[in-house]
């Protein structure tokens, strides 16, 4: 029986309708859809919180107020399916105690890529918003920016990083956002996150530290309570804070101020151990305790306290390390 090749034509519709049916079937499983391509809130939110709760507890040392009040404020956030405004967290303590970490994590949790999402927003207040003059301007590009990524996705996340150099006023403008709005200009905001960072407010979290040290009780007996009230006054008072006299504070529009406890010597060794063990390298205590050693530490009697925290411990390994 002689069989007649198809012509060439009919062959490439075919291929063609094959390939469309084969996209049309990843389409109509969102979740296979999601594996080929980043969609907005990419994990499951039990999940997310799961992921959350487990990357703090391996990599996050000497705050345990902050994975306690992270990990409960995110897991519940997630999984209210009725939530009435965004989640605000403000994230406050000296340089090098994990607030740029902790956000990382936060968006690892929720999206794979982190803070490479196109999902993820992050704004630097010396990079992106420099100039005083243009405060005006900024305000109104904040707000395109943030009503125009929502749109795209309501589980947005927004992280702003040094709010205590941020020019006073201009994080007001994103006010309407964080409020309890069901709905503005037809896009609703509930599901979205807004992560604030700040070293102002440090010395108030110090204070409290040391009192406690002194009064020879441990830094795990430190409460909430015992910093939060103090600590958005003082952020709301300091003129040299993005939050001065802010409305967000005023109108109680953040949901946590969170406290990061400055670290203490053995929090530093903990940094250097997981920071030669993630290169690959066999810990040596004798290093781990020279790059402690030669990090300077507060108040100038006591020693307690490590002024950078763990930030300059990447820089030191290199010295000690031929990586």
């Amino acid at each position: 029986v002689h069989m007649s090749s198809p012509e060439p034509i009919s062959l490439g519709l075919a291929i063609a309708g094959a390939a469309a049916s084969a996209l049309t079937g990843i389409i109509s499983y969102p979740r296979l859809y999601c594996y080929f391509r980043e969609c907005c809130l990419h994990r499951h939110d039990r999940r997310a919180a799961a992921a959350l709760q487990e990357s703090l507890d391996e990599k996050l040392f000497g705050q345990h107020l902050v994975s306690k009040v992270v990990v409960k404020a995110v897991r519940g956030f997630l999984n209210n399916t009725n939530a009435k405004k965004p989640l605000a967290l403000s994230l406050h303590g000296w340089t090098g105690t994990g607030k740029n970490f902790v956000s990382k994590i936060v968006a690892e949790s929720i999206y794979k890529r982190g803070l490479q999402s196109k999902y993820v927003h992050q704004f630097v207040a010396t990079l992106h918003f420099p100039h005083a003059h243009s405060i005006n301007l900024y305000k109104d590009q904040l707000q395109s920016w943030i009503r125009g990524n929502v749109s795209i996705c309501p589980r947005s996340l927004f992280i702003f990083d040094e709010m205590d150099k941020m020019h006073a006023g201009l994080i007001d403008s994103i006010k309407p956002f964080l409020d309890y709005y069901e709905l503005l200009d037809g896009v609703s905001y509930r599901q979205a996150i807004f992560i604030f960072l700040s070293n102002a407010g440090a010395e108030k979290i110090t204070e409290v530290a040391l009192d406690f040290w002194r009064n020879g009780r441990t830094r795990e007996d430190i409460q909430l309570t015992d910093i939060q009230n103090a600590l958005s006054v003082s952020v709301f008072n300091n003129k040299n804070s993005g939050f001065w006299h802010s409305t967000l504070i005023d109108r109680n529009l953040i949901d946590y101020f969170i406290p990061f406890l400055p670290l203490e010597y053995r929090h530093v060794k903990m940094c250097v151990r997981v920071e030669i063990e993630s290169r690959g390298y066999t810990v040596d205590e004798d290093i781990v305790s020279r790059i402690a050693d030669e990090m300077t530490y507060f108040p100038r009697e006591e020693r307690i306290y490590s002024d950078k925290g763990c930030k300059t411990v990447d820089a030191k390994l290199d010295y000690y390390y031929d990586f």
